[in-house]
């Protein structure tokens, strides 16, 4: 994983998973505290800043670890916002998802790509349509996404696999 140290990389994982911390302000720390271990080191003192009562809880080395290893006791992996295989496109999304879980073939998401979204209680006709148009496109060589919901997202992906 090009880019990031595995110290740096545990760091940004904990800097994610503080419930106070979302994609847009976690982006915001890196850029103004250059790295994760000084925006956790002061996480602290700007929740104070900002009218907190208590301090962020933030989590430890030990629970991003077990994160890490129940992902990869799946097959899968994670990849974080500077990681050198993290997707180009998702990178130029401001506020995209800083960590992501992998599971299958990431070489994909080098691929051309087309989003196949619709209805979760689409109808039988809607799934058929969206089967055939996912089928065509995978052929085409091209990568179906979505956010596997039920109806046309999964009609999508079935047809776009196979």
């Amino acid at each position: 994983m090009a880019g990031l140290s595995a110290e740096e990389r545990l760091d940004r994982l904990r800097l994610i998973r503080t419930p106070t911390v979302g994609p847009v302000a976690y982006g915001e720390l890196l850029r103004h505290f250059g790295g994760a271990a000084a925006a956790l080191d002061a996480l602290p003192g700007l929740a104070r800043r900002g009218g907190a009562k208590a301090a962020p809880k933030i989590p430890g080395r030990a629970q991003v670890l077990r994160e890490i290893a129940a992902v990869e006791a799946l097959g899968g992996r994670l990849v974080l916002l500077g990681d050198g295989d993290y997707p180009p496109l998702l990178e130029q999304v401001e506020g995209g998802p800083p960590a992501l879980s992998v599971l299958g073939h990431l070489h994909l998401v080098r691929r051309p790509a087309v989003a196949l979204v619709g209805a979760r209680n689409a109808s039988a006709a809607g799934r058929r349509l969206a089967r055939d148009i996912a089928e065509g496109l995978g052929a085409a060589g091209l990568v179906v996404v979505s956010g596997l919901a039920r109806g046309i997202d999964g009609a999508a992906h079935e047809a776009a696999l196979a």
